[in-house]
């Protein structure tokens, strides 16, 4: 059998779908690689600056992004959704440059730290969701329940090599120097998005007789700088899109913070809490790159995208109700594996399932308001929360009881959204849109 047969069935992918399933994979690679070279760096960052003051950062995040959201809007309204992905993301590549050229001048000052650590934390969610937004809008939605968790799996990989290459490169090239690296690995995503979007309308969504929308991509996407909220607040699948990112940011802020403290109060040195954040990111890009390549697919294909969204959070709660029986850190550090292991694996791949049936519109200006400002606010509401309830004297059995109930919330609204995404996909008079 030859070897792109071979390599086609493995990844559950027709023969006219191995180099467009590839070059996705490679572009979420870049991404992530980039992304995970230098998240240990913005967690030493925040921790710089105290842990007990991260809500405030978290709330900084949430503005900047507000302000954000309406010049993506404005540029999105002006320029065709084919070249959209490149004009933002050479922005974030001279981005990358300056606060390189800023932090080589004079790496110490706290306020550059603090900036940093937002501008990163909107650079993210901006880069991944027009990314995700892109794969939504090539793929049609049978396409993407074979191809996205092994499209995920880029992802993974990326998060793998990214921690090691900074982990290694730290002592050499410095924080900046591993700025620069990560501009660098922005670039290679320009030629993969142009080939993308060139496939879609022979033989991805944009082709005759797809379930892809028929707007073209040689125009903007048509609204106003704030086209993306009053399409999520008109929409009761978009809404309950949205409470689905608040349950889910909720869950993370709670470990997220606890690790933060562990961490600082563990290895006070700046180097040495790079080095173990990337430790962290390895082993849980490792975990999840074998679930997405060996178990998520077939989940999806036999149990649907229910179960995708719906068993990890249920998991999770059990972690967070044995977490309060025995509070142990070698029981935080499962529980939290399993968080980010399940959320790359399984809930991301089934999360963007739910925007391909969808129009551009919803695509690329509901789903960036909801993978930004939605999440960003519930990091930021979810980070107060957590301080309040350590104000008032609860312990962490008391706020892992707490985080309980919020997975199990998470997991039963996931379950409910990916039952009517099948439903809708087995019968189409049952539209998911408004």
């Amino acid at each position: 059998m030859p070897l792109l047969q071979r390599a086609s069935q493995a990844i559950k992918a027709e023969p006219i779908e191995l180099a467009p399933a590839m070059a996705a994979f490679t572009l979420l690679l870049c991404l992530f690689g980039g992304y995970f070279m230098l998240r240990p760096v913005r967690e030493s960052m925040g921790i710089a600056g105290g842990v007990e003051n991260l809500q405030w950062l978290f709330s900084a995040t949430f503005i900047t992004m507000l302000l954000a959201v309406p010049a993506y809007g404005w540029l999105n309204a002006r320029v065709p959704r084919k070249q959209f992905l490149d004009w933002v993301y050479l922005f974030f590549a001279l981005n990358l440059l300056g606060f390189a050229w800023l932090l080589w001048k004079n790496p110490e000052p706290l306020w550059a730290a603090r900036a940093f650590y937002v501008w990163l934390s909107v650079y993210n969610l901006f880069v991944v969701s027009l990314a995700w937004s892109l794969l939504a809008d090539v793929f049609d939605r049978r396409q993407a329940k074979r191809l996205f968790p092994f499209i995920a799996a880029g992802a993974s990989l990326g998060g793998l090599l990214g921690p090691l290459l900074g982990g290694w490169l730290v002592g050499h090239l410095g924080a900046a120097g591993l700025l620069v690296l990560a501009a660098l690995l922005l670039l290679p995503t320009l030629p993969v998005r142009r080939y993308l979007m060139g496939w879609r309308t022979h033989g991805g969504a944009g082709r005759p007789g797809a379930s892809g929308d028929d707007e073209s991509p040689e125009r903007p996407v048509p609204g106003n700088l704030f086209a993306g909220i009053t399409l999520v607040l008109g929409s009761p699948y978009l809404l309950g899109i949205c409470a689905f990112v608040l349950l889910l940011t909720c869950t993370s802020t709670f470990l997220y913070f606890e690790q933060a403290r562990l961490v600082a109060a563990l290895f006070p040195e700046g180097r040495q809490q790079i080095r173990v954040f990337s430790l962290i990111d390895f082993s849980v890009q490792a975990l999840s790159l074998l679930c997405q390549l060996f178990i998520a697919g077939r989940v999806a294909q036999r149990f649907g995208v229910a179960a995708l969204l719906g068993v990890v959070p249920l998991l999770v709660a059990l972690g967070f109700l044995l977490l309060a029986l025995v509070p142990q850190f070698t029981l935080f550090v499962g529980v939290m594996v399993l968080r980010r292991v399940g959320e790359y694996a399984f809930i991301r791949p089934g999360r963007e399932m739910l925007f391909v049936p969808l129009g551009a519109q919803l695509k690329y200006r509901a789903k960036n308001f909801i993978d930004t400002v939605v999440y960003r606010g519930g990091d930021a509401v979810s980070a107060w929360l957590n301080a309040l309830l350590t104000a008032i004297g609860l312990g962490a059995a008391q706020v892992a009881l707490v985080g309980a109930g919020v997975a199990l919330a998470w997991g039963l609204l996931g379950w409910r959204l990916g039952w009517r995404h099948e439903r809708s996909a087995a019968n189409p008079s049952h539209e998911v849109e408004p």
